[in-house]
């Protein structure tokens, strides 16, 4: 895949939602390089690749990943927090976290009373985030100073490849974010009609309200977000729930009362002429990414919704297959090339 190290830098670098400006800062010395950059107060990033004719379209894929702010300082020097996302909080305890801090970070670690001190079924029951805490490490002065309320944590974890799969925390969704880029990198060399915008969102883990502000400003014809779904061979996950989407199946397409059903069509067409290859899930009514926000907000952007399967989400150790990343690149690069400039998509009977 061309342009990894980009991925990497994006996956290593700290933006939970709402406090994207790091990351977005890497997306948008990228883009730079071939587009149009300029940001909102919102925290989106916006890349444009010009043209005086064709349509105009937007490809968003969020870049903010799950958190956790401090609530509290105790009187003991221990920190607690509050989840910024959703969290599986069964994965925290033991954790490094890296807490952005005003005069530089700090490295804290997850802590919960030893398994060893607990009573009755108390260790067998769920962690909750009001069990754990942070600890510095420090005396309660020098913790005061550094530390405030409000500071953000992100799980502390380096990116590993292991043979065709990538490891890593924040995959959801900085892939999404890199493939949109990585699109519009790539039409910017070819003859594109089209004018098209890639969007790397912010806060899209507590709502996607960075696509809703984002579609207002923009109004395209038509938006496609990235983002990521659920491997369905891995054991707990049901396929009769999410589709078959093992990994090395390429682009997940949803489909659904939400997103644009002529949209699709296209997707699917292009696919199958360019022998990339895709998978369907089923939302009948939200498809759970930035798509909900681009079809119903603004003006009701016509949208559709390609995910990437990634194992363990919201985990420490998210893991996707590096060939599906480029086949959902491959798509929106071919589809955006043959689109026509008078497609309609209306929702006809």
């Amino acid at each position: 895949m061309q342009n990894q190290a980009l991925l990497h830098r994006l996956l290593e670098t700290p933006g939970p939602s709402g406090f994207e400006s790091r990351v977005a800062a890497v997306w948008a010395d990228a883009a730079r390089d071939f587009a149009s950059v300029r940001h909102d107060p919102h925290g989106n990033v916006y890349a444009t690749i010009e043209r005086d004719r064709g349509l105009k379209i937007m490809l968003c894929g969020h870049l903010d990943e799950i958190g956790l702010m401090v609530s509290s300082i105790g009187d003991k020097g221990f920190v607690r927090v509050k989840a910024l996302g959703g969290w599986d909080t069964q994965v925290l305890p033991g954790q490094r976290m890296r807490v952005l801090c005003k005069d530089g970070d700090l490295i804290a670690v997850v802590g919960r009373k030893p398994v060893h001190l607990m009573n009755g079924d108390e260790s067998g029951k769920a962690v909750k985030i009001e069990d754990v805490w942070l600890d510095f490490g420090l005396p309660l002065e020098e913790l005061k100073q550094k530390v405030r309320l409000g500071d953000v944590a992100v799980l502390e974890q380096p990116t590993l490849q292991i043979g065709d799969k990538l490891i890593s925390k924040a995959l959801d969704n900085r892939v999404g974010g890199f493939i949109v880029l990585e699109a519009i990198r790539r039409l910017s060399t070819l003859d594109c009609l089209h004018e098209v915008c890639a969007v790397a969102t912010s806060q899209e883990e507590i709502g996607s309200f960075g696509a809703r502000f984002a579609v207002q400003e923009l109004q395209p014809k038509l938006a496609i977000a990235v983002d990521m779904t659920f491997e369905s061979n891995q054991p707990g996950v049901d396929s009769a729930d999410v589709g078959e989407v093992p990994f090395g199946s390429g682009v997940n397409i949803a489909i659904g009362a939400v997103v644009n059903p002529p949209l699709n069509n296209m997707l699917l067409e292009v696919a199958e002429k360019q022998q990339i290859k895709t998978t369907i899930s089923v939302y009948p009514k939200l498809t759970s990414t930035d798509a909900d926000a681009t079809a119903l907000f603004g003006k009701g952007t016509p949208s559709a919704a390609l995910s990437v399967p990634v194992r363990y989400m919201h985990s420490p150790n998210e893991m996707v297959q590096v060939s599906d990343i480029e086949d959902c690149i491959n798509l929106i690069v071919q589809f955006v090339l043959q689109l026509p400039v008078d497609a309609d998509f209306s929702r006809t009977v």
